[in-house]
């Protein structure tokens, strides 16, 4: 049997298909809830410490415009090489950041190299898993990431512990960066062990024929989405909201502990055990999702991060704001926990069997504008108003979310029991 006719097992490529995304996740997760705290110890007010932990987002987004043709170009790998490289030159920037507009400019950088890591893998998991699979596949690289954002945070809050300084945890990214790096270089290239592009399975809209040419045209990010504008402006804007009210969860916890007087050791703590929760569903939603279909994980996620952050917006003033703190921040996460991986298998649904990485650019992009206009507005409402009701306004975005979902996914990614 020569390999591209080797059947898929994802046992056989999980470490070096997770582990780089495992170790890069950590890092990330180490520094997230710490950036409001390093940008407040520079002087920058709770708007602007808002504003710049919403840069990753945006970085995020614009990223995306690059990321296709990068990943189509030079390859999985080689991407995620560079970008580990781009990620540690984007975190000595901030560790040597003496005003909140360079510690900005370092998170933005951040943001830009996490989309070409994450659509690099992306891309894989949706060429080579067969469909029967991808829901459990994508929700398993989902809980990796969680996983990560569940470590980073508790080895942050120790190591803040022991050094009494916040730059140990973007040291400790700088450690995870190279140990990817490294593990990149060193075990076998997940696509060279499956030969060519296997089109198993047909996506809803039967672009995966086996007939598809093997070599396909690298397409740009705005010509993709004109080609695919009409899923993109409905089921995209769906994804968009849920990428607002993931992001709006991330940079709302640290804001708000930051606003009630929580310490950053406590901070880290408190967000790596919700990534506890968070990381332990990963499985749960993909069973349902393959079980029975994409929407019946979307909804219930998209309903309880509204909720949550309608309920967190009553209780800033409140003699127990902080019990109150915890226990939403965990709720938070087992609502967030119920939708792993649920925006890359509608994006693997849609994409094309052969040369994905296009499509789930401009599927990325459209979502990742939820994500990055999300902190934006909560930084703007929060120095406009206040926190609590940039907290309100999330909820309500989180439903209009679940009612697009409801209504788009049966349309175009609707769940055929295999």
């Amino acid at each position: 049997m020569s390999n591209s006719e080797r059947p898929f097992s994802l046992r056989s490529v999980a470490l070096a298909a997770f582990l780089p995304t495992l170790l890069f996740s950590i890092g990330e997760g180490a520094i997230i809830p710490l950036i409001p705290l390093v940008a407040n110890d520079l002087g920058a007010t709770l708007a602007v410490a808002g504003f710049i932990s919403g840069m990753i987002m945006l970085g995020e987004l614009i990223g995306d415009i690059p990321s296709g043709f990068i990943v189509s170009r030079i390859g999985e790998r080689n991407a995620m090489l560079w970008a580990s490289l781009t990620t540690i030159i984007a975190v000595v920037l901030c560790i040597v950041a003496p005003n909140p507009v360079v510690l900005g400019a370092g998170i933005f950088l951040i943001g830009i190299a996490t989309a070409v890591f994450a659509l690099a893998r992306h891309a894989f998991m949706t060429t080579y898993v067969p469909l029967v699979y991808r829901a459990r596949a994508l929700s398993t690289l989902g809980g990796v990431f969680r996983a990560g954002w569940f470590i980073g945070p508790i080895l942050s809050a120790a190591l803040i512990y022991l050094t009494g300084s916040t730059h140990s945890a973007f040291w400790l990214f700088i450690g995870c960066c190279l140990a990817a790096a490294m593990i990149l270089l060193l075990l076998p290239d997940p696509s060279g062990t499956f030969g060519a592009s296997r089109p198993s399975g047909a996506s809803p809209r039967g672009t995966d024929s086996p007939e598809h040419p093997a070599t396909v045209p690298i397409t740009g990010l705005f010509a993709t989405i004109r080609e695919n504008r009409g899923v993109l402006a409905r089921l995209g804007t769906g994804a968009a909201l849920v990428g607002a009210i993931r992001a709006s969860r991330t940079v709302m916890l640290p804001l708000w502990a930051v606003s009630i007087g929580i310490s950053a050791p406590q901070t880290a703590l408190i967000i790596g055990i919700a990534g506890g929760i968070d990381f332990a569903l990963f499985y749960l939603s993909g069973q349902i999702m393959d079980r029975f279909g994409r929407i019946w994980s979307a909804i219930p996620s998209m309903i309880g991060l509204a909720a949550g952050h309608l309920v967190l917006a009553l209780t800033h003033e409140l003699p127990g704001n902080v019990e109150w703190f915890i226990g939403i921040a965990m709720f938070l996460s087992i609502a967030n926990g119920l939708g792993s991986g649920l925006l890359m298998t509608l994006g693997a649904d849609l994409a094309p069997r052969i040369g994905p990485a296009p499509f789930l650019g401009a599927w990325r992009f459209t979502a990742d504008a939820g994500s990055a206009a999300a902190p934006l507005a909560v930084a703007g409402i929060t120095g406009l108003a206040s926190l609590a009701l940039a907290s309100a306004v999330m909820g309500v975005v989180g439903l209009v979310g679940a009612l697009l979902l409801y209504r788009y996914i049966p349309r175009y990614a609707p769940f055929r029991p295999r």
